[in-house]
């Protein structure tokens, strides 16, 4: 017999856990059904016939209208389903108590204790160039240091972040690429970092070094190629021998959870995503909210339709007013440039059973759980406060994932249901929405959240996904990190010279 899921009691569909053929018996709630067409696991079916233009309900909200009628049994996809969100909308703050409360019970993970007091959990020597022009330069150090890494045993990798900015930007764009590189320079995951100019970029390395401030001189060093006499690369592996050598003494110690903080980021999702893996993020992140830690959620236009849900739990009148200008302002952006603000989910989406921006924005809403929002953070700017925040960055994978990592996160738990084997420049951790992803990809993914539906206890898959991330933090090796993907992608909005 079928299974499907019914998540709320207000929902008029259910959620197929597996493919579902036309004229196959099923349960829902202790009413027996029958499938009146063939249902792709993820996909939702109809618990009642629904009239066109009639609201479906999911999560307990409507996630759109219909195009035309459905019966009961029949199958509910964006082909028939349209958004019920347009344009610009007005907000009432209207505070609604979080009932997250503070833990006790201590936990702790193995990290790397920074001078400036901060906590890592690698401890890597970066090479960061401040422009495009110089990657093959940073690339060739890279894999020449890496030859030589054996004899600093401390030192876990060396890693090298090419991109195409720093030169011919304008306005925002620039300050976007700088403050993101500079955020970088002063990531705890670094044990040390080379930072590598040219000479005639825009992103001059003398402005460049103002906005970075102060560092740790024998650990973070500048290098312009053009002011450099003779050889270059070999230049710049004598400044990474001195960083490498600076860093000797690190060691893994004990260090409070209070001092963790995660980015929350999904991507290629399915109709699985908000029954298992976000929520599972959301009970993960007020674990370690009410343990004093951090967490992060970005993904902005993924926030459109359920963003209301998000400023209820807002701490203050201030942060709510911040958050309405982070939803408002990323609207304003999409129809600066002519494109519509609700647009369908991707074609991945779509055929993982997400059919409106609704749908999308009240799954993807759920990794943030139900602690208070305490902050919102502009793009690129870095952590002030412990607790919840918001992040304005764009829902694309790698530059939402990089935005978190230069917020300060010190990992990135992506939960997916089609797949994915990135990773940004922080361990970035796949959780899979069901259990066919997981082992037709095992080495993308890290946790299975689909053992949820079927059947393992959501307590017990809770246990094991904190030991999991802990196990991360003091030194475990994530599946991007396994294969060598690491990346960086920055925000660009405007003209290229």
């Amino acid at each position: 017999m079928a299974r499907f899921i019914k998540i709320n009691q207000a929902d008029n569909v259910a959620v197929a856990v597996s493919d579902v053929a036309s004229g196959e018996a099923c349960v829902v709630d202790g009413v027996g059904m029958t499938a009146l067409e063939d249902i792709p696991a993820g996909h939702k079916m109809a618990l009642r016939d629904i009239g066109q233009g009639e609201n479906v309900i999911k999560y307990g909200f409507p996630i759109g209208h219909l195009t035309r009628a459905v019966s009961r049994g029949g199958l509910i996809d964006h082909n028939i389903l349209k958004t019920n969100l347009d344009g610009l909308l007005e907000y009432t703050y209207d505070p609604k108590p979080s009932p997250m409360r503070k833990s006790e019970v201590k936990a702790t993970f193995k990290g790397f204790r920074r001078k400036d007091g901060g906590a890592g959990i690698r401890n890597e020597i970066w090479i960061i160039p401040t422009v495009g022009c110089v990657n093959g330069v940073v690339q060739k150090l890279q894999r020449l240091f890496s030859e030589e890494i054996h004899r600093y045993p401390h030192i876990g990798s060396v890693a090298a972040f090419p991109h195409n900015y720093g030169c011919s930007q304008l306005g925002d764009d620039h300050e976007n690429t700088r403050r993101i590189l500079a955020d970088m320079v002063h990531h705890p995951n670094a044990a040390g970092v080379l930072v590598v100019g040219l000479g005639c970029e825009n992103n001059q390395l003398s402005a460049f070094r103002e906005l970075v401030g102060d560092v740790d001189g024998e650990r973070v060093k500048f290098m312009e190629a053009q002011k450099v006499q003779g050889d270059e690369v070999e230049y710049g592996l004598g400044l990474l021998r001195k960083i490498a050598a600076a860093s000797a003494g690190d060691r893994r110690e004990d260090i409070p959870v209070s001092e963790l903080k995660v980015g929350l980021k999904c991507g290629g999702s399915d109709g699985f995503s908000g029954i298992t893996a976000n929520p599972l993020l959301g009970r993960f992140s007020d674990w370690l909210v009410s343990r004093g830690g951090t967490a992060v959620l970005t993904e902005v236009p993924e926030m459109f339709g359920a963003e209301t849900i998000l400023m209820s739990r807002c701490r203050s009148r201030e942060i709510f007013d911040k958050t309405v200008h982070l939803i408002n302002d990323f609207k304003e952006y999409f129809m600066k440039n002519g494109q519509p603000v609700y647009e369908n989910p991707s074609p991945g989406n779509k055929a993982g059973g997400i059919s409106t921006l609704e749908e999308k924005s009240l799954g993807c809403t759920q990794k943030s759980g139900k602690s208070e929002v305490v902050d919102v953070l502009r793009y690129g700017e870095r952590l002030k406060v412990k607790g919840l925040n918001l992040l304005s960055a764009p829902g694309n994978d790698l530059v939402a994932s990089t935005a978190l990592a230069a917020s300060g996160c010190q990992i990135v738990l992506f939960t997916t249901g089609r797949g994915t084997p990135f990773g940004t420049f922080v361990p970035t951790m796949k959780i899979s929405t069901n259990s066919r992803l997981a082992s037709a990809k095992p080495e993308w993914i890290d946790f299975n959240a689909g053992v949820i539906v079927d059947g393992k206890s959501v307590a017990q898959t809770d246990d094991e996904f904190i030991d999991t991330v802990l196990s991360v933090a003091s030194g475990a090796v994530t599946c991007n990190e396994k294969s060598g993907y690491g990346e960086i992608a920055i925000f660009k909005t405007g003209v290229t010279l």
